[in-house]
């Protein structure tokens, strides 16, 4: 969304696609989950009054809108993708299954996961963690607004310090606002590594594809 408080910004979209290319040019095999909150938090409305499916089911539709939007600048780019829902909507996008989705990644296409698992009471980062597991992905990236992980909300505490590495079993305990504990909890029995990193940093994307220390790496147990 940009500095807008809600909505698409098309600049920020065009300049997300134009890091995705860089990776395709890499020849890396990229899927992408996206989130909804620039456009509706089911959470938020649950705190109004209104209750939890209906709520988390609008967030999922909004993921939708955000992937199309997406795949919208993707394709622009000249980069070839498929948006795949969690929840069936045929004339908008295709069905989620775990083998066409990894076709269409061993074919060179970018494949965007929206509508999160399709299921209320699990958030975008699970949903993330689930669709790498289940790719067979070698690398999950969390991409924020913020260079890592602290150990303290850097906007409210200067001072606080900033991961390079640590553990499943370190972020659950400390308790550190990396994904939410399910998400973790997925990744640390399914040893997938997890990298968090600052997407609005220019080329941060390439230089963690290509091995170097961007942001926090999440692993292990020990």
């Amino acid at each position: 969304m940009g500095n807008a408080q809600f909505g698409i910004e098309p600049e920020i979209m065009s300049r997300m696609a134009q890091e995705v290319h860089e990776l395709v040019r890499l020849g890396v095999q990229l899927g992408i989950v996206i989130g909804g909150g620039n456009i509706f938090r089911g959470v938020g409305l649950t705190a109004s009054g209104i209750d939890r499916v209906p709520a988390d089911y609008m967030g999922m539709l909004a993921t939708v809108m955000n992937g199309l939007a997406m795949q919208d600048a993707l394709q622009k780019a000249g980069i070839d993708a498929r948006l795949m829902s969690a929840i069936p909507m045929s004339s908008v996008c295709e069905d989620y299954t775990q083998r066409n989705a990894i076709s269409h990644l061993e074919n060179g296409r970018v494949v965007i996961f929206v509508a999160g698992t399709g299921n209320p009471y699990f958030t975008t980062d699970s949903a993330a963690s689930l669709r790498a597991i289940e790719i067979g992905a070698d690398l999950m990236i969390k991409a924020t607004k913020v260079d890592g992980v602290y150990s303290a909300d850097p906007v409210i505490e200067p001072t606080a310090k900033r991961f390079s590495r640590l553990t499943y079993n370190e972020v659950i305990q400390r308790g550190l606002g990396v994904m939410d504990t399910t998400a973790v909890v997925l990744c640390r029995d399914n040893n997938m590594p997890l990298r968090v990193l600052d997407m609005s940093k220019t080329g941060a994307l390439v230089r963690a594809i290509s091995g170097f220390d961007e942001g926090t790496l999440v692993e292990g147990d020990a």
